[in-house]
């Protein structure tokens, strides 16, 4: 008779799909080659920048990142490479490290693996004026800079919001201006500049209206009708 209270442990990858459903990689320093070769490229990319706030699948909870990720695009219905409809990876045979390492009977591979240095933008990039231009987003535009004018709003007010908005503009027309400079593609400048602060300003439970002129209002995000 088959024991069905207690069948046996899985030893290998059924092609569930659920791994590929449920988040996407992060690249580490072993994934260069990949992103090197064109097989993983900058377009299939974004980058999390230093304190911005990230769901952290290992330790749980959602905190501050303390150091920089590059990760693979989501989609709806997952990782941007995974295909539903043939419950498979379009780049399967140069998937990256933390896909190959993970299985869902062992952790112990991946949690190796989720110890090692991790993939960084100037691993990647050789252009030292991109690299330059990167770092002056990094200085002007960082999180923490962003965090201190939004902790001064209750202090000092309009006056806040306005640092807070010139960071935003600044960000937001960077990005178009220096894919036609450059002549990157705009799809590549999450991966490049990491995700636009006015779509990440909503960790501080702000969001940004776009008015008619071009110029941007920022409000409080509301919840269940009541604004907070």
């Amino acid at each position: 008779m088959k024991n069905t209270l207690n069948p046996s442990p899985r030893t290998h990858c059924i092609r569930c799909g659920e791994c590929c459903l449920n988040s996407s990689p992060t690249l580490h320093a072993k994934d260069l080659p990949q992103v090197v070769g064109g097989s993983i490229r900058p377009d299939h990319l974004y980058t999390i920048r230093k304190g911005e706030l990230v769901r952290d699948n290992v330790r749980g909870g959602i905190a501050p990142a303390d150091q920089e990720m590059i990760k693979v695009r989501d989609k709806k219905g997952g990782c941007v490479f995974y295909t539903a409809e043939e419950m498979a990876c379009s780049v399967y045979e140069n998937r990256p490290a933390q896909c190959a390492s993970l299985k869902c009977w062992d952790t112990a591979e991946f949690m190796e693996l989720y110890r090692s240095p991790k993939l960084q933008r100037q691993d990647v990039i050789e252009n030292g004026v991109l690299l330059g231009l990167i770092e002056e987003q990094e200085k002007r535009c960082s999180y923490a800079a962003l965090s201190d004018y939004v902790r001064r709003i209750s202090d000092e007010g309009e006056k806040a919001v306005e640092k807070i908005l010139d960071l935003l503009k600044f960000d937001f027309h960077l990005r178009p201006f220096l894919a036609e400079k450059l002549g990157l593609r705009v799809e590549e400048m999450d991966f490049f500049f990491g995700r636009p602060l006015t779509e990440t300003i909503v960790m501080f439970g702000l969001k940004v209206e776009k008015q008619p002129d071009g110029g941007f209002l920022l409000t409080r995000i509301e919840k269940n009708g009541v604004m907070e």
